[in-house]
């Protein structure tokens, strides 16, 4: 039997013991993690924690929606045994009908589901980083391999003990003037979980300077399950030019190549960011945006 249970009916060392041993765990659906990105989470937990699926919730207007929080790309049903399309519906018709709006993501476990939703295929590009680096690089598109090699030449130099601040100021000062939906809100949450993943041992944030020393491009790296997630990133001008961001990223490839991980490049349906992923070799992975509108006519619109 399914249950909802509020948050602090969840017992969180169960919890994170049934994602542990999930099949397909993400390191977003700890609770831990999720105590950061959506406080107060609420849960549909099957039996005793055989099957388990977060429920992150917002109100607004008065009325009570499940969102996908920022930094949390996929999340849905996750469980020990192999989960089925079945066991996924079962999990989102169990959601109680007090949240008149669903606009979540499911883990790429899921390929279709039952009618009654608006669904949306969502791109992810990942890397299996198991063989050697120079197979790994034979990989990567002739731009990529010159971006590097031009990084090499200006004597681009990684620095592996970056700070998310450091990041951040790069991301507003380019990408970030684009996402108006990026707020300083956001940021906070990103600096909260910066410092959660820091006590887990689980992040890497690296930056590259220029030959004088300038920080020109920064990445996060979220590590953790096997799986290293390219979270978040910032990249200057003179950091395009000069094929910073390609050359972090050889090098994180190049660390952790011939090991059983896999890079997550966290997207994108965006055509320049995929070819930007596509560029090192990774495939494309497809996972499902779930949503449903029960709202009044008159507050449709409404979006988180």
């Amino acid at each position: 039997m399914i249950k909802y249970l509020t948050h602090n009916n969840i017992d969180k060392k169960k919890w994170d013991d049934a994602i542990s041993s999930s099949q397909n765990k993400f390191v977003y659906a700890c609770s831990w993690y999720l105590d950061v990105v959506s406080p107060n989470w609420d849960a549909l937990v099957l039996n005793d924690y055989e099957a388990i699926m977060p429920i992150t919730h917002r109100k607004k207007y008065g009325f009570q929606y499940l969102f996908q929080p920022y930094f949390t790309q996929q999340l849905g049903t996750f469980s020990k045994q192999k989960i089925t399309e079945k066991i996924c519906c079962d999990f989102i018709n169990a959601i109680p009908n007090q949240f008149r709006l669903i606009e979540i993501n499911i883990n790429n476990h899921v390929k279709q589901l039952l009618n009654g939703f608006v669904i949306k295929e969502n791109k992810n590009h990942e890397l299996d980083l198991n063989s050697n680096y120079e197979k790994l690089y034979a990989a990567f598109s002739d731009s990529t391999k010159r971006n590097i090699k031009k990084a090499e030449k200006n004597g681009i130099a990684i620095d592996k003990a970056g700070k998310i601040e450091t990041v951040i100021q790069l991301f507003k000062k380019g990408k970030g003037q684009e996402i108006k939906s990026m707020k300083d809100a956001h940021y906070k949450t990103l600096n909260q979980l910066t410092n959660i993943l820091s006590e887990k041992n689980a992040i890497n944030i690296w930056i590259a300077k220029n030959a004088s020393g300038k920080i020109i491009a920064g990445a996060l790296f979220v590590q953790y399950f096997g799986r290293i997630i390219f979270l978040f990133s910032g990249n200057s001008e003179e950091g395009k030019e000069k094929g910073a961001m390609h050359y972090l990223i050889n090098e994180i490839i190049k660390q952790y190549s011939g090991t059983p991980s896999l890079l997550d490049f966290e997207g994108s349906n965006d055509i320049n960011l995929a070819r930007f992923y596509k560029s090192f070799g990774s495939k494309e992975s497809v996972y499902l945006q779930v949503r449903k509108n029960n709202l009044p006519k008159y507050i449709k619109w409404l979006k988180k």
